[in-house]
């Protein structure tokens, strides 16, 4: 939930108010008994569990939880994870994978999703993340009276953290220790490739102009280290602008862009050739880039997917020592079921996920 004010927002704000109050007596006209009818027996009301989502909040969060509304991608492909999929009732505009999302109901914007049409879905349960949705999302839906639940990871353990704690709010316990044990696995077999290797030096261009790259204390700077790499940036801001002069002086071994569709990634960085300052860059006159799936933008159980991906494009030798010594198993009389020569499945196949909205103008950490 972004904390800044604007004078924009601060206008939008009473339009808000204005619909907030109509929501409620919507809400509340609902519950009312019609005049003149029939008293029914009061039911015992559903039990709630008491939770503090990663913001501080304090939710009570209606259980079983049958219905939900995700407002961010990430959150998305996490309850798809979880396969949980069959209780997600809305989702935003910008939710596309994997490709089923995009046949739920549609709920807006993230910044701004359509509060009238989160409320007629009936939740149980809105799931909001702070990187991507305002904080005043999450108290309107507060005053609405629906359970509201944010997530707010900063590291790759935080994204496995935060979606263990959904698994349970969400009552999907033993999904989530058999997806969370997947993917530490993966994660462990990264790091025993990776090995003592060192790590590349590289710039992550979230935005080329401004330009703008990844602190150190991001889940996407994390993601970085986790694939062998270090930043050239190295600052505690979430998103800074860099100036390319910067860049030049500091001369990093690669340039890694995350793009939904990597031709049109390589196009962009082709164009870079040409232009100043960039052709002044080693990894730039060397063809030294690295175009990944933007799935690396997203905290959710898909990240170690990314991260495998750009660990193969930035240490390429360890994963050709793999293949190699899965040769020379098989050489030694291990056959059957071939295994050993198969490259172990990501948890998602790479699909064509979020791209970053210009009209939103936001990094991509949704």
């Amino acid at each position: 939930m972004r904390f800044e004010k604007t004078p924009m927002r601060d206008k939008a704000e009473l339009g808000v108010a204005a619909a907030l109050i109509a929501l409620a007596a919507l809400v509340a006209a609902e519950r009312a008994p019609a005049q003149g009818a029939t008293p029914q027996p009061q039911l015992l009301a559903a039990p709630a569990m008491e939770v503090i989502d990663e913001t501080g909040r304090r939710v009570s969060v209606p259980q079983p939880v049958r219905r939900i509304v995700s407002l961010a991608p990430s959150l998305t492909e996490t309850i798809y994870a979880l396969g949980a999929q069959d209780r997600l009732v809305g989702v935003t505009d910008y939710c596309d994978y994997p490709p089923e999302a995009r046949t739920k109901p549609r709920v807006g914007g993230i910044i701004n999703p359509n509060l009238e049409e989160v409320v007629a879905l009936k939740p149980d349960l809105v799931l909001l993340t702070k990187s991507a949705n305002r904080r005043e999302t999450a108290a309107a839906l507060d005053r609405l009276g629906l359970a509201a639940y944010a997530t707010d990871p900063h590291s790759v353990e935080g994204v496995l953290a935060s979606t263990s704690r959904l698994a349970e709010v969400i009552g999907a316990r033993a999904a989530g220790a058999e997806l969370l044990a997947s993917l530490r696995a993966r994660l462990d077999e990264l790091k025993r490739l990776l090995g003592s290797r060192p790590p590349r030096r590289v710039l992550f261009v979230v935005w080329r102009d401004p330009l703008i790259s990844v602190g150190r204390d991001t889940f996407l700077g994390d993601a970085l280290r986790w694939a062998g790499a270090e930043s050239v940036v190295e600052t505690a801001q979430e998103w800074p602008r860099v100036s390319l002069e910067e860049v030049v002086r500091l001369q990093p071994d690669y340039l890694i862009f995350a793009s939904a569709q990597p031709e049109a990634g390589q196009r962009d960085f082709e164009a870079l050739r040409d232009q100043p300052g960039w052709r002044s860059l080693e990894a730039v006159r060397r063809r030294r880039v690295a175009v990944i799936s933007d799935a690396v933008n997203h905290p959710s159980p898909r990240l170690v997917d990314a991260i495998f991906e750009l660990a193969r494009k930035l240490h390429p030798e360890a994963f050709a020592e793999k293949q190699e010594n899965g040769r020379q198993k098989l050489g030694h009389g291990r056959k059957g079921s071939g295994q050993a020569e198969r490259e172990q499945l990501p948890f998602f196949a790479f699909r064509r996920p979020l791209s970053c909205s210009q009209e939103e103008q936001i990094p991509c950490a949704r």
